[in-house]
């Protein structure tokens, strides 16, 4: 059986959805790509900004709230003040980060797929790998890399040609951190 890879490639942070208090409706806010961090007695606050895209008010995604500057990891706290780039995408891209801080929608970021096409007619083990927990539909990633039709994606799955380890809903399930699908031909 062939073995190949297909790596999820984002090309830009994922932007939000909330309520902005100054419009006054829901508006799309964009990581501005900065922490702010806050220290008051011993303990820290620390914060990942948003601005809104319609008034640039900003809303801040907390990450942390009153705790010990000696219960954070150094080379993380250091991150948090120098806005490391690797740091900030951690937090920008998982969505149960942001949705527990209260935003309404997530927008799921453009992104290419990387990695070797293949026939339907090989017997194949795909693995689909993503940095971020984002939740991409698997079904959406299949169809475009392998530009088949929703009908056609339905039929792979109602003949058993496709099926993923461990077993799930691929007409329904998202991609997390990575996936293993078997492709078997007719």
């Amino acid at each position: 059986m062939k073995k190949i890879t297909w790596e999820v490639q984002y090309h830009s942070l994922s932007a939000v959805f909330k309520h902005c208090k100054k419009c006054g409706k829901k508006s799309q806010f964009f990581c501005s790509e900065k922490f702010r961090v806050n220290a008051q007695r011993r303990a820290l606050d620390v914060w990942l900004i948003y601005n809104c895209s319609d008034c640039n008010t900003t809303w801040n995604a907390r990450v942390y709230s009153h705790i010990s500057p000696q219960s954070i990891n150094p080379v993380q706290l250091e991150g948090f003040h120098t806005n490391n780039q690797a740091l900030v995408e951690e937090y920008a891209m998982d969505s149960d980060f942001l949705y527990r801080n209260g935003v309404d929608e997530v927008e799921i970021p453009p992104y290419s797929i990387l990695g070797d096409d293949f026939l339907l007619s090989e017997n194949v083990e795909l693995e689909i790998k993503s940095q971020y927990p984002f939740p991409v539909k698997v079904s959406s990633l299949v169809k475009q890399k392998l530009h088949l039709s929703h009908a056609e994606y339905l039929h792979l799955i109602e003949n058993k040609n496709i099926k993923s380890i461990p077993e799930q809903d691929l007409r329904k399930c998202k991609l997390k951190n990575n996936m293993i699908l078997v492709f078997q031909s007719e």
